[in-house]
């Protein structure tokens, strides 16, 4: 059914397109193009007009076969953008199947191997015939961006309350259940500038309260399923001067969005009382950028992906990340998904790498879940 030749062309064609967060354009063209010459109804929103890209989110379309009309869709989604480095991408295909950039970029299998998976299986069952239930596929914007680009997206055009999110590392058939809420922030200490050999006392060390509230906070793993990271702090201006002003900045992650604010007000309280009867002044402020999400093992979606991967004879593992993706925001927005491994190993640096044989697995599983009549 896999035309691995096809796959593999259709992979190193998606990694030779620059398509870095926001400027997806190239490669955005390619996708609309190649859904259309499968059959699909395809959109592209205003996304790009909204987060200052070149690309919107693509959503794309196809009906059920006759007699698969009364399952209900399932989406397939992958992202369009990749990390950098990435200008340039060149795909080197090893004698034994291994596939890796030229060691100057990201390879991008991260998500190229998703959206070559996803247009393999629509070529399959489109050149085979095969009876499939009504398919939505959904291909994001700026990702990589803390899910910028889904973000600008009109759920309501969904359908489907189920959907498999094509982009996570590890072997295919691995699946992520559960996934954190992600939150940053960044807190500024307002002092007092002074001569600090002449008047020190008549400054107030903007740096020195902010040491005080990040020495009181603990970071790493507050819990089992909490973690806090303070990750940069900047201040000052001169060696004879006392600094007025300390930027904190950090982030918080855990699969309890009432665990990642619980954590933020500790973090908000320990610089509250840091600068209490000194005289400087505070701005705090926070994003959060994906809410938390834990899919049941009982749930059709997971059933349906350990029954296809049986089929295959493929190792199903289901597992939690600490990652975000596009399966957060779609949780938010009442859609049930988990996201499955897609051929991708040591994403985000030069030495990421896929296989063939890998692509051609998450394709044949990309396949049957399609055609899946449960």
């Amino acid at each position: 059914m896999i035309q691995t030749e096809r796959l593999l062309q259709t992979f190193c064609t998606l990694v030779s397109f620059d398509s870095p967060s926001c400027g997806e354009r190239k490669i955005c063209d390619y996708l609309k193009e190649t859904l259309k010459q499968l059959g699909l109804a395809v959109t592209e929103d205003d996304a790009a007009e909204k987060i200052g890209g070149t690309a919107g989110n693509i959503y794309a379309v196809l009906p059920a076969t006759q007699g698969m009309e009364s399952l209900p869709p399932l989406l397939f989604s992958g992202h369009m953008d990749t990390v950098e480095p990435s200008h340039g991408k060149q795909t080197v295909v090893h004698p034994d199947g291994t596939i890796t950039s030229n060691g100057e970029t990201v390879l991008g299998a991260d998500d190229c191997a998703a959206l070559a998976a996803i247009l393999e299986a629509l070529s399959v069952i489109q050149a085979d015939q095969l009876p499939h239930r009504m398919i939505e596929v959904l291909f994001s914007a700026a990702e990589e961006s803390y899910c910028t680009g889904i973000g600008m997206f009109d759920f309501n055009r969904i359908q489907a309350k189920e959907a498999y999110i094509l982009d996570i590392s590890g072997p295919v058939g691995g699946a992520a259940t559960q996934a954190p809420t992600i939150l940053s922030f960044r807190i500024t200490v307002h002092g007092r500038a002074s001569h600090a050999g002449f008047v020190p006392e008549a400054g107030i060390h903007a740096i020195a309260i902010a040491a005080t509230a990040v020495h009181t906070l603990k970071n790493g793993w507050l819990d089992e399923q909490t973690t806090r990271n303070i990750g940069t702090i900047s201040g000052g201006s001169q060696t004879n001067i006392v600094p007025e002003l300390c930027v904190v900045t950090g982030e918080i992650r855990s699969f309890s969005h009432a665990s990642a604010m619980a954590a933020w007000e500790e973090t908000q309280t320990a610089f509250r009382d840091a600068v209490a009867q000194s005289g400087a002044e505070l701005d705090m402020t926070h994003t959060i950028h994906v809410h938390a999400y834990h899919t049941p093992e009982t749930h059709p979606v997971v059933k349906r992906f350990e029954a296809v991967c049986r089929k295959q004879g493929i190792s199903c593992f289901l597992r939690s990340t600490m990652g975000g993706s596009d399966n957060n925001p779609l949780s938010e927005h009442g859609i049930t998904g988990i996201v499955l491994a897609t051929a991708m190993n040591n994403s985000h640096s030069c030495t990421e790498y896929t296989s063939i044989e890998e692509l051609r697995r998450i394709s044949a599983i990309t396949v049957d879940l399609m055609c899946a009549e449960v």
